[in-house]
């Protein structure tokens, strides 16, 4: 008895640590501030939307915009018309 419960407890201290020492990053767009809407139509055609759910409210655009609250926040002064889509082309 006391055999398997010090084979247990050695599984149990491997497990602990094997599960400690995996780490997950989550993969993040790099919160960049650019110049003016040239810079970021560079990058990002159809500009950056705050969320998925906004509309355009400027008239057509040709592109879809690139969706991140983030980069949206930094670049908040390119959204001419307050619509929640900076850069919208």
């Amino acid at each position: 008895m006391k055999k398997v419960f010090g084979i247990l407890l050695a599984l149990t201290i491997a497990l602990s640590f094997s599960f400690n020492s995996v780490q997950v990053e989550a993969a993040s767009p790099k919160v960049v501030k650019f110049a003016n809407c040239k810079e970021m139509n560079k990058v990002y055609k159809g500009g950056v939307a705050r969320s998925a759910t906004v509309k355009n409210v400027g008239g057509k655009t040709k592109y879809k915009p690139f969706v991140s609250q983030a980069i949206y926040d930094a670049n908040k002064k390119s959204d001419r018309d307050k619509d929640f889509i900076a850069c919208e082309r």
